[in-house]
């Protein structure tokens, strides 16, 4: 590849960072680093409960630090490696030469050299922090020699500055690879959209629920909060951690983070869920090349293009290759596609410090006054909040990080970056974004759907906030989760757990219907006249939209459901978008009353062919397993698995259990939807339940590896001992890292 002098100067230097980054992961443990940590593990004490689960004592915060991450390692040691080679930019030298354009996008928005200059600025209260994080996870590697890593033998402090809000992908995942790579190695232009529909089946059911309780509808009078998230399987942990310095927090962390992303302490508690809130934006780039540089015009000026050579390594059977790129930035950001003979700069949140300082300090609130302030930080891009606390007060922000822009430009579409009115001005106020505090309605719900439904009434005024704040649309887990708090006047934990666990399917509201009139009208065709399916069109007709482990309606809905879906979608054009009750409205005016009947009766020979009946109940299909602990799990229908009633949120399931085939299977395994669940009320004393998907830990045949998965399945929860004399009361083992 031939580049100009100052690119090529810009790619040894590039280079020699990329090597000294990697001397530095790979630098040998020391005399002084072992007896340093082994100085700070004595001062950590782990008491692991009769779940697993681990309770950290320790002086400082950063002790405490350092031994959450000794047990994450110890529980899911590849889990928390896998999230770190990831959001490094370094999956192609695992995976090979297919990951070289997700390790692109990562180093296009935030690479190694910007996270250990933020490392250095960094307060000192964060820098014990981050010590604390990498003198945690060496410790283990330290102790534990059987231990083979499949990249990283050598954690550095700066890492978790790689990621710093909980969700490991954060915003960067939704800049289309197709779109990078078509960019950066084939020079094509290509569009936002892949030519392929949304598949709303598997995002919703990646979402989650939070509910929050005012003591007017509490039996008790104390608040009461639902932790529901919805992700992939195992994807955090449940943890306690306790400092003499203040730190009691209880609840969910992702591997390798240091902080609870979605729990509680004795003060308050929060949950989030994924917001659709508009915090990033993309910017068309007017492109001028003069001689062998490159401007974009910016008003009246013209600016010159950043440029950035990157070597990315990848794995081959004959060693590691690499590819090297020159990676372009406007101030809009960096360059990740093309449209319309147009570069595309994408501008989303890049406080890594701050995201990292928030999520790390609202675990420390002492109430709504507290929590509020720390929000202030605007480092929370992808997520709403739903809060409580012991003083009565519930509250909900939708979003956090809000960039102020011109109202009179569509932020759903990429806006002309060489327009300065398309800039943005500053940040909107924490008092500025849509919220809610204690609504007259007694009750707040977020289920990743609009903001102006989560307390009935009480719900905020779409008309007083610009379209980007909220442009959010309904879906069925809403319409549900609106229903079921609306109708109850008073709640306990018991009550709350079933108002998470409701049945209704509320999607079939709709489509089932529709199937039943399109029968009426086609039952006398001579291809209808089955006497099969004129039962199956009673059973749905009898069928109460609920699901159950022992429904058949509910199996012949879901695959009818799906069958007619795929059926409308392949009819849409490709670059049109549906939200979860627009596909449903599009499914049923999109197919005839014939094609809705005839994709019923193909299901009834599949369910035959499959099972040997088409009245299979729904638990005989929809089934939890877990067989490796391994991040991609394997599954079998010969080895031993678990019922589940519930099932993905497309369709409204408030418990989410996104299922499918896999090669060789007949049935279907769960790999997405609820993983920690909690419960928590708010009174002098706390309150608290939960429950993960399968167990603490990640290795089979260990106690822990599933004994919580009979819980889960049924939608029942534990207790959650959080005060030191109910801990001891349920000890398995207690002991320092390492010992």
């Amino acid at each position: 590849m031939n580049r100009p002098p100052f690119l090529l100067t810009g790619f040894i230097l590039s280079l020699l960072i990329l090597l000294n980054g990697l001397c530095v992961l790979a630098q040998p443990f020391t005399k002084a680093d072992i007896a340093r940590w082994q100085k700070q593990a004595k001062q950590v004490t782990i008491t692991r409960d009769t779940w697993g689960v681990p309770h950290i004592y320790g002086k400082t915060d950063a002790d405490v630090v350092f031994g959450l991450l000794f047990t994450q390692c110890e529980d899911d040691f590849g889990r928390l490696e896998d999230n770190y080679i990831t959001s490094t930019g370094r999956l192609a030298e695992v995976e090979g030469e297919s990951a070289v354009y997700h390790d692109l996008r990562a180093r296009l928005f935030l690479d190694s050299t910007q996270a250990i200059a933020i490392y250095k600025k960094s307060p000192l209260w964060m820098k014990q922090l981050l010590d604390a994080f990498a003198d945690g996870s060496n410790y283990y590697l330290y102790t534990h020699p059987e231990v083979k890593p499949a990249l990283i033998t050598r954690f550095q402090p700066w890492m978790p500055l790689m990621f710093s809000e909980g969700s490991i992908g954060g915003n960067i995942s939704v800049v289309p690879l197709e779109r990078l790579k078509a960019f950066y190695e084939q020079r094509k232009a290509t569009s936002w959209h892949t030519g392929a529909p949304v598949d709303v089946y598997e995002r919703e059911s990646i979402g989650s629920n939070g509910f929050a309780i005012a003591p007017s509808k509490s039996a008790t009078k104390n608040a009461l909060l639902l932790i529901n998230p919805h992700t992939s399987f195992y994807f955090r942990s449940e943890v306690h951690m306790v400092s003499q310095a203040g730190l009691n927090a209880y609840g969910a962390v992702t591997w390798g983070q240091f902080f609870i992303y979605q729990g509680f302490n004795e003060n308050c508690g929060w949950m989030h869920t994924t917001s659709y809130a508009d915090s990033m934006d993309e910017y068309l780039e007017t492109i001028e090349k003069k001689g062998n540089a490159l401007y974009y015009r910016h008003g009246k000026d013209l600016k010159p293009v950043r440029t950035q050579a990157v070597r990315i390594p990848y794995k081959t059977a004959g060693g590691m290759r690499y590819k090297d790129f020159t990676m372009y930035f406007t101030q809009h950001g960096p360059i990740a596609g093309e449209k319309e003979g147009k570069w595309l700069a994408i501008d989303m949140m890049n406080t890594p410090l701050n995201a990292l300082s928030q999520s790390y300090l609202r675990t420390k609130a002492t109430g709504y006054d507290s929590f509020k302030e720390v929000m202030k930080l605007n480092g929370n891009a992808s997520n709403n909040t739903i809060f409580a606390d012991k003083n009565g007060t519930i509250a909900y922000w939708h979003g956090n990080f809000m960039p102020r822009r011109n109202p009179k430009f569509d932020w759903e579409k990429p806006v002309d970056g060489s327009d300065p009115a398309t800039d943005w001005q500053g940040l909107h106020g924490i008092d500025e974004i849509v919220q809610v505090r204690n609504p007259a309605s007694g009750w707040i719900q977020n289920c990743n759907a609009t903001p102006f439904t989560v307390a009935g009434a009480s719900s905020p005024d779409k008309s007083k906030y610009p379209v980007y704040m909220a442009p959010d649309a309904q879906n069925y887990r809403g319409i549900n989760a609106a229903r079921v708090l609306a109708s109850k006047k008073l709640f306990t934990l018991d009550t709350l757990i079933a108002a998470a666990n409701d049945p209704h399917l509320a999607a079939f509201d709709e489509l089932i219907p529709a199937l039943l009139s399109a029968y009426q009208s086609v039952a006398g065709e001579p291809a209808n006249q089955s006497a099969d399916l004129a039962e199956a069109i009673r059973v749905l007709r009898a069928w109460d939209r609920s699901y159950g482990v022992s429904s058949v309606g509910q199996t012949l809905a879901i695959y009818w459901g799906e069958a007619i879906q795929r059926l409308a979608r392949s009819r849409a054009a490709g670059d049109q978008r549906f939200d979860n009750l627009g596909l449903t409205a599009y499914t049923i005016s999109s197919t005839s009353a014939q094609e809705k009947v005839t994709a019923l009766a193909t299901v009834l020979t599949e369910l035959t062919r499959d099972f040997g009946r088409w009245k299979t109940p729904w638990g005989d299909v929809n089934r939890y397993q877990r067989l490796t602990g391994k991040v991609q799990e394997t599954y079998n229908d010969q080895q031993p698995s678990i019922s589940v009633g519930f099932t993905s949120s497309a369709w409204g399931s408030l418990a989410a259990f996104a299922a499918k085939t896999y090669p060789g299977t007949k049935k279907r395994y769960g790999s997405v939807g609820n993983s920690f669940v909690a419960v928590v009320e708010f009174g002098k004393r706390v309150k608290a339940r939960s429950v993960v998907t399968g167990g603490q830990s990640s290795r089979p045949g260990t106690k822990h590896f599933t004994d919580q998965a009979p819980l889960y399945c049924e939608g029942k929860f534990k207790d959650v001992l959080f005060y030191p004399e109910d801990i001891q009361r349920h000890v398995e083992k207690t002991y320092h890292p390492g010992e």
